[in-house]
């Protein structure tokens, strides 16, 4: 290991001491009570919405109501305290949870027991991933996963999860993990329609209009909760139970204990796994420092991506260790616990104690909760996942970006519930596309607008150009996908210049240049030179000359023939060559 990789390294582990501190800047805040009490509230609003979509969304990972609990209890503390926005709600989301339920689906048949330890170990894997990319300050990984792509999966991440939840809507004993492909699963609902439970019916309608009444005419009412009570009061009058209704049942009492994931070591298994965790960890790390940025900007409170990868991590981790399963930040939470007037992460920490609280105390008040309103929960909660018109627009901004959200969309539906090949189709088309686009960059000759001044592309706007001297631009960095071409298109449009003596490159498009890049530069200049044709750089980013000059590409060309300016290296040719050339097409009239 060299001295400066040992440096680096030594730098970087010294500093991981700030990463497991964050909370101290917003700690000695406490001291204020107007700060208290406003964490208070808020975290007590956020715990009447977190305690029922938390089972809501266990239930959707394939998991008992109760993991989502535990789930919203330690990880949403931790997640507060290493965490780098103050207001990002934490805990289990639909997303995430249907990923969940995919990545654990091959061992249902095993019995809940083992699928509770798997989601336990995928947490812990989760967590171990996002914690080293903070560490390792790799928060940039996030944006391999491009917005179309990101738009188009949650999409159709949103219609399965709705559609999931119709047998509760119904009272039907069907649930998608029966079935290899969800298409089957679609059917099976279809066709199973006319042996729905009329209680169940009349329950679920009455959640659904409940929650959206609310949303619309009281958005500033605990809509969730108020449905939970009413309709547990309902199901627990009428004993809905006793009419066909599934409700909730016992939820066992007391809180999660430490408890390392043990499973039978499997390769396959433990690969699948693995897979499955970076995905789910990448998605979900991209809804959370999405909220975070969005609420960072109106806080102007000071956040890292680093430091909410930590956070992430670590309550992942927590959650892997204390029976729950993967966490992430909530939409949905997050906006109520900002607009609710949290201040701090104690905000999170007052959620996480309520939990707790029912956990110990109130589990017995959720026995005649419906089923079917879990599932009412859910739908309302996913169709904020619905937009088309991010992919309307992606279309119309890029074409190729429109291709990658409808795609991407498409494989997820068309391979659910195997959501992974979903998000790798796109993030893999939109990786070929990008570089479909850089390997074809913009390639001109420019000449001289005489009714502005301004150099433009010659064939474009039908200018005269010079037979002696030619001034190419690219935009672009030159790189291995794209040196090729270039050199193409400069040697055709050069052979259709019997008399040229000047080449002139203008860089300023460049702003990267690897090896493959500067050793086609190194090619054209020797075939040039065989020719007697002189080549000259103009407007060389520092970066782009640096690399040029480190690998002998400046000494061999000569240092005089790079310029800050295209004027300038006009100006130095016509010295040159004087009457030899013809630099009329690219000069200011006045100059001429």
């Amino acid at each position: 290991m060299t001295p400066y990789s040992q440096n680096w390294l030594f730098s970087l582990i010294q500093s991981w001491g700030s990463f497991f501190t964050p909370y101290r800047t917003w700690l000695g805040e406490l001291k204020n009570p107007a700060t208290i009490k406003a964490d208070l509230v808020a975290g007590l609003t956020v715990a009447t919405i977190a305690i029922p979509q938390a089972m809501a969304y266990a239930q959707l990972a394939g998991l008992p109501a109760y993991i989502g609990l535990y789930a919203s209890f330690l990880p949403v503390m931790v997640a507060a305290l290493f965490g780098s926005s103050r207001q990002l709600s934490t805990g289990p989301v639909a997303l995430a949870s249907l990923m969940s339920a995919t990545a654990i689906q091959p061992y249902a048949s095993l019995g809940v027991e083992v699928m509770m330890t798997y989601a336990a170990l995928l947490a812990l894997m989760i967590g171990i991933f996002r914690l080293s990319l903070g560490l390792l300050r790799l928060g940039v990984v996030v944006d391999f996963l491009s917005n179309p792509v990101v738009i188009g999966f949650t999409n159709a991440a949103a219609l399965i999860i709705a559609t999931s939840q119709i047998p509760k809507l119904l009272g039907l004993d069907i649930k998608a993990d029966q079935f290899t492909y969800y298409y089957e699963y679609l059917w099976s609902v279809t066709i199973s329609t006319g042996d729905a439970n009329q209680a169940t019916l009349i329950m679920s309608a009455a959640a659904l209009y409940c929650l959206f009444i609310l949303k619309r005419y009281a958005p500033v009412l605990p809509g969730i909760l108020i449905t939970v009570v009413l309709t547990t009061l309902i199901a627990w009058l009428v004993q809905y139970d006793a009419i066909g209704g599934a409700v909730l049942g016992e939820i066992p009492k007391g809180l999660p204990s430490l408890s390392f994931p043990s499973i039978e070591f499997n390769f396959s298994h433990l690969s699948s796994l693995m897979v499955a965790a970076m995905v789910i960890g990448l998605m979900g790390l991209v809804e959370a420092i999405s909220i975070s940025k969005t609420i960072a900007s109106q806080t102007r409170q000071p956040w890292s991506v680093n430091q909410e990868l930590v956070g992430q991590g670590m309550a992942n981790i927590t959650a892997g260790l204390f029976q729950g399963y993967v966490v992430s930040g909530s939409f949905s939470r997050s906006a109520v616990n900002f607009s609710s007037g949290a201040v701090t992460g104690f905000a999170s920490i007052v959620t996480g104690c309520l939990v707790a609280v029912t956990l110990l105390f109130l589990t017995d008040l959720l026995y005649y909760l419906p089923q079917a309103t879990l599932g009412a929960v859910i739908i309302m909660a996913v169709l904020n996942l619905l937009a088309i018109n991010p992919i309307k627009r992606a279309w119309t901004v890029e074409r190729h970006d429109g291709v990658a959200a409808i795609v991407t969309f498409v494989a997820t539906l068309v391979f659910a519930p195997h959501l992974e090949i979903g998000i790798l189709t796109g993030i893999i088309l939109s990786i070929g596309l990008f570089l479909y686009r850089t390997m074809r960059p913009n390639f001109v000759e420019l000449a001289r607008d005489p009714e502005d001044g301004i150099l433009r592309d010659a064939e474009l706007h039908g200018l005269p150009t010079s037979d002696t001297v030619a001034i190419y631009g690219f935009d672009g960095d030159l790189y291995f996908a794209n040196a090729g071409y270039l050199e193409g298109k400069l040697l055709n449009s050069m052979a259709d210049k019997a008399n040229l003596k000047i080449v002139i490159l203008d860089m300023e498009g460049v702003g990267q240049i690897d090896a493959t890049g500067e050793n086609m530069l190194e090619k054209v200049a020797d075939r040039l030179s065989t020719k007697n044709i002189y080549l000259y750089f103009a407007r060389t980013k520092a970066q782009v000359y640096n690399a040029l000059e480190r690998s002998g590409l400046v000494a061999s060309i000569g240092k005089q023939h790079f310029f800050k300016e295209r004027k300038d290296a006009l100006q130095y040719a016509q010295q040159m060559f004087g009457d030899a050339i013809d630099i009329t097409p690219l000069v200011l009239k006045r100059q001429t």
